[in-house]
């Protein structure tokens, strides 16, 4: 089992969204031009990153009563602080799809500013609640944020990083943070595997049973549930399988059915030149 290949858990999603483009993207090893949504995912992506890494240096400097705006501009100043880092980490990708720092500065200064102000509240209620500090306030709070959790099994042939997993109590509850439209009623298909697949690694790796997981729509700022239930290991063991074959496969996925996905997609002129693709395959099946 440990020499088998593991599969990537956000390929159970691209899988899901499109199979053509999977195979062109990892069998034929095209590439799609970047977006400048998927920049903006990105910098959002890795301030929260960055946010969670450091929040127990925060909390631990909090030792004595403060006034909720005196947490509130605590906690303000250092996300602004690691929001420019990833402004500066991604300036190259920014320009690639023509937006600039001061662009993407404004776009994301109002999600990590609302962040900023649930934590401090979150923050400054456990303080009034329970009257602890500094390393006493870190170990009591709840809940604990573990980010970018990198996780794998050989068992269910699956690896991955989950965005977020809340721990309280010994429970674990896995987070995906998403940027983009959400649906009107519970989640994406894609999404909803994500989870589920997330959730099988934890209960894996923690010994611990993983009752629901999250999806968090930042720019809605909604989170949605997840029940997490016995069907989805069978679910995720058939994707597993399916994209095994899929990269193994000689033969191109048909086309997308949804006219919607092909019309955003950035590999949209190469997918559907046939004899350019069909060359790609000979090439890729000869090396």
């Amino acid at each position: 089992m440990k020499n088998e290949m593991k599969i990537s858990v956000t390929l159970l999603s691209s899988y899901l969204y499109c199979s053509r483009k999977l195979f062109l993207e990892k069998v034929l090893m095209l590439e799609e031009p970047p977006k400048e949504s998927l920049v903006m995912g990105t910098i959002r992506h890795e301030t929260y990153d960055k946010i969670n890494r450091e929040e127990e240096a925060i909390v631990t400097s909090i030792t004595k009563k403060m006034w909720l705006e005196e947490i509130q501009e605590k906690y303000k100043k250092e996300y602004l602080k690691f929001l420019k880092k990833a402004i500066a980490e991604n300036k190259e990708r920014l320009l690639e799809v023509n937006l600039s720092p001061i662009d993407a500065y404004k776009r994301s200064y109002p999600f990590i500013m609302e962040e900023s102000v649930t934590r401090s509240n979150n923050i400054h209620s456990f303080i009034q609640a329970n009257n602890v500090f500094g390393k006493e306030l870190w170990e009591k709070l709840t809940p604990k944020i573990i980010s970018e959790l990198k996780i794998e099994s050989d068992e269910l042939r699956l690896k991955g990083r989950v965005d977020q997993v809340h721990v309280y109590d010994k429970e674990y509850i896995p987070f995906e943070l998403k940027t983009g439209k959400m649906p009107q009623d519970g989640v994406w298909p894609s999404h909803r595997i994500q989870i589920a697949a997330y959730s099988l690694l934890l209960q894996e790796h923690f010994k611990k049973p993983v009752k629901e997981g999250f999806v968090y729509y930042l720019d809605s700022k909604q989170k949605r549930q997840i029940v997490i239930n016995p069907y989805m290991v069978d679910e995720v063991k058939q994707l597993v399988d399916d994209i095994i074959e899929l990269l193994k496969s000689k033969n191109i996925p048909d086309f997308c059915s949804n006219e919607n996905k092909c019309r955003k997609c950035g590999l949209r002129e190469k997918c559907y030149n046939e004899n350019e693709v069909n060359n790609l395959l000979k090439v890729r099946l000869q090396s």
